[in-house]
């Protein structure tokens, strides 16, 4: 597996800007991931772009009892993916433990072809994990980049494999909803940036707090990291503030409610809004448990299951 990326000790502890938070949402979330960094059981992260789910496949790993072992990614979007999968698949069916230990992260698992992914099911069918052989077994962690409707369907991945890859899913939040995490964010990232290209660290002012605080940032921490790196090499943050604030804004579409016609279907609007907000924030707040979720609802689990996939089919008519 030599196009499998091995990942060093110093890379590790780079993870820790990505991670920190004193957010109700990350504090949830690290306490979650301490919990759960123990066991064996896989890990399944969902996230935008640039909000940390590598970092977090590592930290789980470390803090794991395979901190000892390899820890490899699989891009499953690369070139390369379907001789790696066949590999796995080999030695699992070979009975070759030795070489499978520690932590395999796949990175964009959405992206792996039918053929892979039947690959992957049956060397994960044949090596059914045991207390006696958790030390000398792989652990998964998978991760997807994607919008929520997908995440609920994921209709690109086999059924079989996304529910034995989805032990427990992690949702990372986006930057946008842990804003008060934003300038001890900055602060790290002039802290790592001012060392490693030997320049004085830019103060950050109020004014500068308050544009990043209210900046979207679509690009998430890689986008604040990106643009705490600018700032450090133009030694002037109002400069990188002031770039920053001349991206133009991408105006929201109007609102199922602000298009009804009528109070009957703006009623029909608001009581499924609120419905479907309801059920994500349980799921959310279960860690997408499902039967726990159902029991919280006080609705049968094939209920939930339907209303899942009404929320997944909403999401696709309103995403932008």
């Amino acid at each position: 597996m030599d196009h499998v990326t091995q990942v060093t000790e110093v890379q590790v502890r780079a993870v820790v800007p990505f991670v920190y938070g004193s957010s109700p949402a990350m504090r949830s979330l690290n306490k979650m991931v301490s919990e759960i960094a123990r066991t064996d059981i896989p890990v399944f992260l969902v996230g935008e772009t640039g909000v940390g789910k590598d970092a977090y496949a590592k930290l789980i790993h470390r803090l794991s009892p395979r901190n000892d072992s390899p820890f490899q990614k699989l891009n499953c979007a690369s070139f390369d993916a379907a001789r790696c999968i066949r590999q796995i698949s080999d030695a699992s069916h070979s009975n070759s433990a030795t070489n499978l230990c520690g932590t395999l992260y796949l990175d964009n698992i959405e992206e792996l072809n039918p053929p892979e992914q039947l690959s992957l099911l049956s060397s994960l069918t044949e090596r059914e994990p045991t207390d006696s052989s958790f030390p000398n077994d792989l652990r998964f962690i998978s991760s997807v980049t994607s919008t929520l409707n997908k995440e609920i369907e994921l209709s690109c991945l086999r059924r079989e494999l996304y529910f034995r890859l989805n032990g427990v899913c992690l949702r990372i939040p986006p930057l946008r909803d842990r804003t008060e995490d934003i300038p001890a964010l900055a602060e790290q990232f002039l802290i790592k940036y001012s060392t490693a290209l030997e320049k004085n660290a830019p103060a950050l002012d109020e004014r500068a707090i308050q544009v990043l605080c209210s900046h979207s940032w679509p690009g998430n921490i890689r986008e604040l990291e990106n643009f705490v790196r600018k700032a450090v090499l133009f030694g002037d943050v109002q400069l990188a503030t002031n770039e920053l604030q001349s991206l133009a804004p991408v105006a929201s579409k109007p609102t199922t409610l602000a298009q009804a016609s009528s109070l009957k279907l703006a009623a029909r609007a608001a009581s499924k809004k609120a419905e479907r907000e309801l059920i994500l924030q349980v799921l959310e707040r279960t860690h997408w448990n499902r039967k726990r979720a159902a029991r919280e609802l006080q609705i049968s689990y094939k209920s939930l299951l339907y209303k899942i996939k009404q929320i997944g089919s909403f999401e696709r008519e309103h995403e932008g």
